[in-house]
Formats: structure tokens, sequence, C-alpha cells
């Protein structure tokens, strides 16, 4: 692919808004790749072992919504990642009572995405829900070719200088220098998978700066709101290194590799305290 066609460097996207359409208010530029849409899409936790998200309680508890659907509408903005690669159709409905973005895919992949400013010292867990009508049966994480999901949902990150050796910052510089300097140093991509178990984590099959993590996986909870809860301090301390800066989130259903087609949904992004519970919207 051509340097001016290459994948890391954003398309202009003046089409195919959601309806009830997201305000193009001034926002920093977002990178956009193959390994932004596959490993960082766009720019981008786990503790030890899965949980399972519990309902959400009613608690009075501080929490930081980036992503509530019935007025958030102005921080996300679609973003095209390439300029022959069919965009995902999205728009804003009311799902099961539930105020949501829903996303359709067909042989394409664009995504949806806002900055981040969340301390993770005082609110760590990300919360959401999502739903997907299928997972897509021809996907296979292990490969480039089947690096597709029903679902994903992208968290970026900034990371502490200390935590970058000489050889991850010259080739991060490099990455930066030919796609533009908003390509985060990594991410952690929360996946609806088709064959692997929840818990599976492992580097994206175009970059080791996104680790995938699986939190559902096949078709036994299609067609129902699912809630997700994960500690996004600890996974990315984890995976990458501790201190890190949550700089983006971005969601989307990716079908481009496969040729195949994904209906999901996504609704309720907030952080909130560790030990605290989600909070549904009032």
């Amino acid at each position: 692919m051509t340097h001016p066609h290459s994948p890391m460097r954003p398309v202009a996207s003046t089409a195919g808004k959601p309806s009830r359409s997201v305000s193009p208010t001034a926002r920093p530029r977002l990178p956009a790749s193959r390994i932004v849409s596959l490993a960082m899409l766009l720019a981008a936790g786990l503790p030890g072992g899965i949980a399972r998200a519990a309902s959400p309680g009613t608690a009075a508890e501080p929490a930081a919504w980036v992503g509530r659907f019935a007025q958030d509408h102005d921080a996300w903005r679609e973003v095209r990642l390439e300029p022959d690669l069919t965009p995902n159709e999205f728009q804003y409905r009311e799902w099961d009572g539930v105020q949501a973005l829903e996303v359709r895919s067909a042989s394409g992949m664009s995504l949806m995405a806002r900055p981040l400013d969340v301390d993770l010292e005082a609110t760590p867990v990300l919360c959401w829900r999502w739903r997907v009508a299928a997972s897509i049966a021809e996907a296979d994480m292990r490969q480039r070719q089947g690096d597709d999901y029903a679902a994903r949902v992208y968290v970026s990150f900034e990371l502490p200088e200390a935590a970058m050796g000489f050889g991850l910052k010259a080739r991060l510089a490099l990455a930066r220098a030919v796609w533009g300097p908003d390509l985060p140093d990594a991410a952690v991509n929360y996946v609806w998978d088709n064959r692997n178990p929840p818990g599976t984590e492992q580097a994206n099959a175009y970059t080791d700066r996104a680790m995938m993590v699986v939190l559902r996986t096949g078709d036994a909870e299609a067609g129902q709101w699912v809630w997700e809860r994960r500690n996004v301090k600890t996974d990315v301390s984890r995976l990458f290194a501790p201190g890190a800066r949550a700089v983006q989130l971005a969601v989307t259903a990716d079908t481009d590799n496969t040729g195949t087609s994904a209906h999901a949904g996504f609704a309720d992004f907030h952080f909130v305290r560790e030990g605290s519970p989600c909070r549904a919207p009032s």
C-alpha cells in the first residue's frame, strides 16, 4: 500500500455519520491504521483472571461518564481508516430499553472514538454494556486474514517515559514519522470473539503494541445486553507498564479481513472506583 493511503493515516469522514449525528466539534486528530484498526485502532484491562460483570448498582458512588448515548454525542466522532475501505454504519437508538450506539459492518471497518481524560488512580474500572447479533464464524485472531470481531472496545494509552526502552522509543519514533504524531504508545482491545475462551489474551496479529483480551466468546449470550467491568489500570499495568495514562476510547465491529458482516451495540461507558458498582443511567 502506498504511503499516501497508508492505513495509519486518518481519512476525513464526511458521510456515514450516525443518525442523530455526532457534532463535528474541534478535537485532537484521531490516528487510524491497521495497527490502529486491528491493534490500536485509532490512535487505541484485565485483572488476573476473567471476572464476570455483575448487574449495575444504584449506589451514589462517583462515576466518570464517557459514553452515555442518550446525550453524550459531541465527544464521539467517526473515524474512517482508508479511503477504499467500506465504512461501518452507526446510529444512536433506543435498543431494548437501552440508549445505545448501534453499528453494522459489512466487509468493512470504521469506528467511533473519543478522547479520554480520566484519573485511573481514582476511577480505574471501566464499565459498559454491549451486545452482538452473532459472533464471526470465520474469524481467527491468530492470523491477519482472520483478525475480525463482532464487537471491540479499544482503550489507547500514553506510557510513562521510564517504561519505554531505547528500542521501543526508536520504533515509535519511526512509526510516528510515517503515520503521524498521534500514534499511541500502546492499546488494550477488549473483544467478543468466536472461538477463544474468555481470558485469552495475545498480541494483535499486526502489532505487539496492542493486546487483544477476549471477554466473550460465541453466541450463547448473543442477542442481549451484557455488562462488562474491567480494571483498566490493572490491565495496562500488567500488559504494558504501570503509570500509563488512558488517552482514547473507541468502539466498532470489524469485518474487513474476513469479508463477513456483523451487528453490535454499545452503551453506558463509565469509569468507577475499584469496588464500586457499575451504574445504570437513571
